[in-house]
């Protein structure tokens, strides 16, 4: 049976399917997924999840059962079947793919939702027991348990996901080391003033930061994580290590198809990619902007947004996804709220007061506001949404002066 098939059951995958079925596609759906879950929010797993105060059934986006009265068949892995699900080859020509059981699969379109996988430590034990990755729900399991009886937990890599588990650790009262290899918390997606502000939060708590630290080996006992070393020859104790130094995205099944790729499958703004029948969504994707050139994004919006834009591109319709990008991050009671890319800015204004952790960073070129990092302040955050969407453009001398009225600039 040929219709929509969905390979990636995650947030991406899932908008597709849904967004198929609500602009009036009536044909048949399959959502293929390589985890043995339902499709389910990954953004709690590394901080409400591991305190305890998000439930596993809370995290689930849609029950089996839910995308079953939509007429969507979800295919994951059963305990009897772990390999049997995950697609393996696509062949273009026969609109056609391969499972890892053998089994076929035919298509009209498809829609690749394949996401990305945790970059690996490149050193001898990082398969050792207390070595663990964060990137899906039985991971955070994994580290859950792990937190439960650990001492000492060494953080490998200062980025979200590692400070966010920093966190979380340090108020389960954990000793916690953050080694970072360059020479700030967070340097791929915040300016310096954002880094130098989580450098202070964490250390403020209680977590020991060390910049510059060059992993160079893990110390074990039979088997088991010990100690951590750095190439200066320092060691620092571990019976739990979380590594979070990136993530890589699943380009393979693509690339073998003989897909564009570059840094991640490559769609247009509408989520199409060099073959008319494919189109791709989510982690996995580079989108070539109206310059040429090329944008990764990892976030919630970016699977949304291509998620709805990819299934109007399915069914011959044209939803390009231009909104300004926008992440988020909580740490300890800080809520960081990240809105349009800070690169190539010029001039840098807050508006509130950095010491009472309450302020909004306003980031210009050439006198153009393009992003906005703000710490507990929503108001800014939302506002500042709106102020893209319509290309308006505080000064930034309205910016720094909380007395002014930002809203008021949209009417």
């Amino acid at each position: 049976m040929s219709g929509m098939l969905i390979i990636g059951a995650g947030l991406a995958g899932l908008t597709v399917a849904e967004t198929l079925r609500s602009e009036g596609y009536e044909g048949h759906i399959t959502l293929i997924g390589n985890e043995a879950h339902a499709p389910y929010q990954r953004p709690p797993l590394s901080k409400g999840f591991l305190l305890g105060q998000t439930a596993e059934a809370q995290l689930m986006m849609r029950p089996a059962e839910v995308l079953a009265k939509k007429n969507i068949a979800l295919r994951v892995p059963t305990g009897t079947q772990s390999a049997g699900t995950g697609a393996t080859t696509i062949d273009r020509a026969a609109k056609q793919v391969t499972l890892g059981d053998g089994s076929t699969l035919a298509y009209d379109c498809l829609a690749l939702c394949t996401g990305s996988r945790l970059r690996p430590l490149p050193l001898a034990g990082a398969d050792w027991q207390g070595v663990q990755g964060l990137r899906t729900l039985d991971d955070a399991k994994a580290i859950a348990a792990a937190l439960e009886t650990a001492q000492n937990v060494v953080i490998i890599g200062g980025g979200f996901i590692g400070l966010e588990v920093a966190a979380v650790a340090r108020k389960k009262d954990k000793k916690v080391t953050v080694l970072e290899a360059a020479d700030r918390l967070m340097a791929r997606v915040v300016p310096p003033l954002i880094s130098q502000f989580y450098l202070d939060l964490h250390t403020r708590h209680g977590a020991e930061v060390v910049l510059g630290a060059m992993v160079s080996e893990l110390v074990g006992h039979e088997g088991r994580i010990a100690a951590v070393r750095t190439k200066d020859g320092r060691e620092f104790p571990a019976d739990l290590v979380l590594v979070g130094i990136g993530i890589i995205p699943n380009a393979e099944l693509a690339q073998a198809a003989g897909l564009e790729v570059n840094g991640g499958i490559v769609v247009d703004a509408c989520g199409r990619t060099s073959d008319p029948a494919i189109v791709a969504a989510g982690d996995c994707t580079a989108r070539r902007l109206d310059d040429g050139s090329l944008r990764r994004l990892e976030s919630v919006q970016n699977a949304l947004e291509q998620g709805r834009s990819a299934a109007a591109a399915l069914l011959g319709r044209e939803r390009p996804f231009h909104a300004a990008p926008w992440f988020w991050s909580d740490q300890y009671d800080v809520k960081l709220q990240m809105l349009g890319l800070t690169t190539g800015f010029d001039q840098v204004v807050t508006r509130g007061d950095a010491t009472t952790q309450k302020f909004s960073a306003y980031y210009y070129r050439a006198d153009k506001l393009i992003a906005i990092d703000s710490l507990n302040q929503p108001a800014d955050h939302m506002n500042g949404r709106k102020l893209f969407d319509k290309d308006i453009s505080p000064t930034p001398e309205q910016a720094a002066d909380p007395a002014f009225d930002l809203a008021s600039l949209l009417s």
